[in-house]
């Protein structure tokens, strides 16, 4: 019986009282309200296209948990459901207890979008009245309603500089009114982008659009304090100087807006540097830095730079004493090649306006001096002094080409000499036999093979080494058929 009058309780409230629970935001950009018409005097006021039901008592019961009501008015609404990190989509449950799930979004004739931590769904002619959103919703989040995002930023100076690096801040706003809702960050992304004016005048003529920030509220970078609701953005104008038109983009998984500022002068680099090289009895190079001091107020200037030397050395330096003249610092002259310089440069314009600005890198290049002429020096000293003193140097060490060829055609002589006497020892070897050949048996058998002397014996007989080589050929000569 309790638990029956106690139902019955909360249908009575529901159908009665509508209670702003869960503080939802209405706006009226993409939602078309129809208002009613106000008493005579009075000022109109614009009906709420969405409500919280239920007061804390009912909100209290799961069941009765993220309800919300539709006006009958709208004729299309978006809205935002922030929910615990990888959980699955929502479900929206109509007055009438038809419910929409996100995989089957476009058969209710709705847009879905899902993401790790919210979803944003669009539904078109929704029914009037309570409806209500089941899932893992984040405790004490939003039901937003989304209908007219506006970027609110602070104004760009009216002149920069390139190479400038300033800071900005800006806030959403949903129907006029400063979204803080901390997950809202994940839905959008805010960007700023350059667009040339085209105007011939200008080193900017047809260049390509820049994006040069991007908002976020995470406590990274220039931003103060994450989750603020104030979204920081560092710009870093490394573009071409010339008239620039900013666009700030509002960009949501469903839409997009656009902010486009006046556009504003974009002025060169006011920091200036030189040096002078240091001469053959001095220790150091002298690098200046000046400024345009037309714009800028120099005795506020502060330099913050480095030098790389050509061996690969870097040298941090800083110049914060405050003087009306243009800035020094020694560059130690201990290497020849190429030196480079990099420098952020931080100080006030006339106007007062602070500014950080980072100098385009400068480059210098030591090299080893050649001795000048005299002007006493005529050209035909001067080319006899290019000769060499001692007349056998030019015999005794020819140019690199000259030993060059000369090694090539010694090496071409000593193999075409080894070639020949190979070619001499192989045809002489085969005409010997060849000769021999045709030579009768017997005419080589009656020639003695040995010379014998007046000794009895063959102890005493002289080797003849012309009958010994005919012989040892003639085993080679080719012996007659056999007779059948």
């Amino acid at each position: 019986m309790f638990v029956a009058s106690r139902a019955k309780r909360i249908r009575q409230l529901i159908s009665l009282r509508c209670l702003g629970g869960l503080g939802v935001l209405c706006l009226s950009g993409m939602v078309n309200a129809i208002q009613a018409t106000p008493p005579e005097g009075a000022e109109p006021q614009a009906a709420p296209v969405i409500e919280a039901l239920g007061d804390e008592y009912q909100n209290s019961i799961t069941l009765l948990q993220n309800r919300f009501r539709i006006d009958h008015n709208v004729s299309e609404i978006t809205m935002v459901f922030f929910r615990q990190y990888g959980s699955a989509p929502v479900v929206l449950v109509r007055p009438d207890g038809s419910k929409i799930f996100q995989s089957r979004a476009e058969q209710e004739n709705a847009v879905w979008f899902d993401a790790d931590t919210y979803d944003m769904v669009t539904v078109k002619d929704p029914v009037p009245g309570p409806w209500q959103a089941v899932g893992q919703i984040k405790p004490h989040s939003r039901i937003m309603v989304i209908s007219d995002i506006t970027l609110e930023a602070q104004p760009l100076p009216a002149t920069l500089f390139s190479g400038e690096i300033i800071k900005q801040t800006a806030t959403l706003s949903n129907g006029d009114k400063p979204i803080l809702e901390p997950g809202f960050r994940d839905v959008v992304t805010l960007t700023v982008e350059l667009i040339s004016t085209n105007n011939p005048n200008y080193a900017n003529f047809k260049a390509d659009n820049q994006l040069i920030a991007t908002f976020e509220d995470n406590g990274r970078g220039m931003d103060e304090k994450p989750l603020d609701g104030v979204f920081t953005g560092q710009f870093n104008l490394t573009v071409p100087a010339g008239e620039w038109t900013p666009v700030f983009k509002v960009t949501t998984p469903m839409f997009s807006r656009e902010q486009v500022d006046p556009p504003f002068m974009l002025l060169e680099n006011p920091v200036s540097l030189d040096v002078t090289l240091a001469k053959a009895d001095e220790q150091y190079h002298t690098l200046l830095i000046n400024v345009d001091r037309e714009q800028i107020n120099i005795d506020t200037l502060l330099v913050d730079g480095k030098v790389r030397y050509p061996n690969g050395d870097i040298q941090n330096f800083s110049l914060t004493e405050p003087t009306d003249a243009a800035r020094v610092h020694p560059v130690l002259a201990m290497d020849e090649g190429l030196f480079k310089v990099k420098l952020t440069a931080y100080g006030q314009t006339h106007s007062g306006r602070d500014f950080i600005l980072d100098v385009p890198e400068y480059s210098f290049e030591v090299n080893t001096p050649q001795p000048a002429p005299t002007p006493e020096q005529e050209p035909q000293d001067l080319a006899a002094a290019a000769l060499p003193t001692d007349p056998t140097t030019a015999l005794q060490e020819p140019p690199p080409e000259a030993d060059e060829a000369m090694s090539t055609g010694t090496l071409i002589t000593l193999l075409a000499v080894v070639n020949g006497t190979i070619l001499l020892i192989v045809g002489g070897t085969v005409g010997y036999i060849l000769w021999r050949r045709r030579q009768p048996v017997a005419s080589a058998s009656a020639q003695p093979d040995l010379v014998m002397q007046d000794a009895p014996d063959n102890s005493t007989a002289k080797f003849n080494p012309a009958a010994k080589l005919t012989k040892w050929f003639a085993r080679f000569k080719k012996k007659p058929p056999p007779a059948d």
